[in-house]
């Protein structure tokens, strides 16, 4: 999702990874155009999204050569598809998923190639984007929520209040909120009790609004990246963010907490998919089978700190190197939790307030 150029977990690099952490002489026996067709293999993905021994461990293993590029937003992405950029696999967010479904510029997968697929975590296993995963796999999951410095707000008064902790003066200047129009709407969209799928044009207003009169009262701190360090240095008491910036965070300060307010969030989760240009199809789901292996996700989600797609890991690290932290592990099957629909009439207005409320 996010999204967002993802910081690394500093605190975890030293952890070993067995098998995919090694650099070893590739099968030089693995015949790669007999079994695939192709010895190279196209991905773009995600800033910081991977541990790049797993590049290398996958290059060893087929005996082939992995092209890897990153991207910052869906819509760079997109551009960059639409543009011609040829590639085998991309990580698209679900609202995206879905935007390219519709404009058939993804391929549907082969699922007998991906064998893995039962190592899916129980909340991926049928997202609303591509319920039965006829185009796309999920890669890393993750939340909406507010952290919060446990010294000064308690779980009891969020649990009151919810969002519309965000407007409570006594925390005025001591707010972040997330610099993107779509994820800085939600706090005020739940808090009103709406979805943030809904583009009646009366409640977006009532949204905004909610976000003008923040803006006037709370002088709040419009961020992205930058919250990471602010809260681990307890610059201020409460910020929208990202459950793996969260995990980050409260990794590295104590004193941080994490809290998915009950008028519900977004869940997101990026997803592996094959576009229509690809020439190395074969090749692109043994990626995808690949990176569903419980050692290959493992690493990766200690690399970049996001929740894992497959359950194994997150039963596994959450009780473990995330032991206390429940950023790691966002709630699932909440009713009032809701994934980002594609609506392009929504997110063109949600982009125009958005900057009238920066701008005001």
């Amino acid at each position: 999702m996010k999204k967002l150029t993802v910081l690394l977990l500093s605190v975890l690099l030293l952890v070993s990874f067995t098998g995919c952490g090694k650099k070893e002489e590739g099968n030089k026996d693995f015949d790669p155009i007999a079994e695939f067709g192709t010895n190279e293999l196209y991905v773009f993905n995600w800033g910081e999204y991977i541990d790049e021994a797993n590049i290398a461990e996958f290059e060893n293993r087929y005996n082939v050569k992995v092209f890897y590029k990153t991207f910052d937003s869906n819509e760079e992405m997109y551009t960059a598809i639409v543009g011609g950029d040829k590639y085998d696999i991309i990580v698209p967010s679900d609202y995206m998923v879905e935007r390219l479904i519709k404009e058939d510029m993804i391929q549907p997968l082969d699922l007998s190639l991906i064998t893995n697929l039962g190592n899916l975590a129980d909340g991926l296993k049928s997202p609303d984007y591509d319920p039965t995963h006829a185009y796309s796999v999920p890669y890393f999951q993750g939340s909406i929520g507010i952290v919060y410095d446990t010294t000064k707000v308690t779980e009891a008064e969020l649990e009151e209040k919810g969002w519309n902790i965000l407007l409570d003066t006594k925390y005025a200047g001591e707010i972040c909120m997330y610099n993107a129009d779509r994820d800085n709407f939600l706090p005020a969209i739940k808090a009103l009790g709406f979805s943030v799928n809904d583009n009646n044009e009366e409640n977006i207003q009532k949204a905004y609004e909610w976000l003008l009169q923040q803006k006037k009262t709370m002088n709040p701190a419009y961020v992205t990246d930058e919250v990471n360090d602010i809260m681990i240095n307890g610059e201020k008491t409460l910020a929208v963010a990202y459950s793996g910036a969260a995990t980050y965070i409260m990794s590295e300060n104590e004193d941080m907490g994490y809290y998915e307010p009950k008028q519900g969030t977004n869940v997101w989760s990026d997803a592996m998919c094959i576009p229509k240009t690809s020439t190395s199809q074969k090749l692109a789901h043994a990626w995808i089978n690949f990176c569903l292996e419980p050692e290959v996700a493992k690493a990766n989600s200690l690399y970049v700190g996001y929740t894992s797609d497959v359950q194994s890991v997150i039963d596994e690290l959450s009780e473990t190197e995330f032991a206390g932290i429940n950023a790691y592990k966002p709630r699932v099957g909440y009713e009032l939790d809701e994934e980002y629909h594609d609506d392009n009439i929504l997110k063109t207005r949600l982009a125009e307030l958005w900057n009238q409320v920066m701008f005001n």
